[in-house]
């Protein structure tokens, strides 16, 4: 059983990697958007999952980072799990411009 559970787990960590930040480095955010909403002019598929770029401003924890929100967030609290995060490259077409949306408390949003 022992050795089953081993060999599962190889297998199952061959392409896993763990992620870490620094303090500094800027993150996506990811949001959840209501089902069957308009985002950004694009349905289903096509919307975009991740806002930002954010700054980290600390490492609360080994999978928790706290972000630098802009005053439109104010409403969502600013510390996050690392799956919420992803990192980001320095790309001006990466960007997604979240001015316009209004992000409600569980991370989602109408537009």
């Amino acid at each position: 059983m022992l050795t089953a559970q081993s060999r599962q787990k190889s297998y199952a960590n061959v392409r896993r990697k763990d992620l870490e930040f620094e303090v500094e480095d800027m993150v996506f955010l990811k949001v959840a958007p209501m089902k069957g909403v308009l985002r950004f002019v694009k349905k289903g598929k096509l919307s975009p999952r991740f806002v930002g770029p954010f700054e980290i401003l600390e490492r609360i924890g080994p999978v928790a980072y706290r972000l630098a929100l802009p005053p439109s967030f104010a409403a969502v609290h600013d510390v996050f799990h690392i799956s919420m995060l992803r990192k980001y490259v320095a790309d001006p077409t990466h960007v997604v411009d979240f001015e316009p949306l209004q992000i409600s408390e569980n991370l989602s949003y109408e537009e």
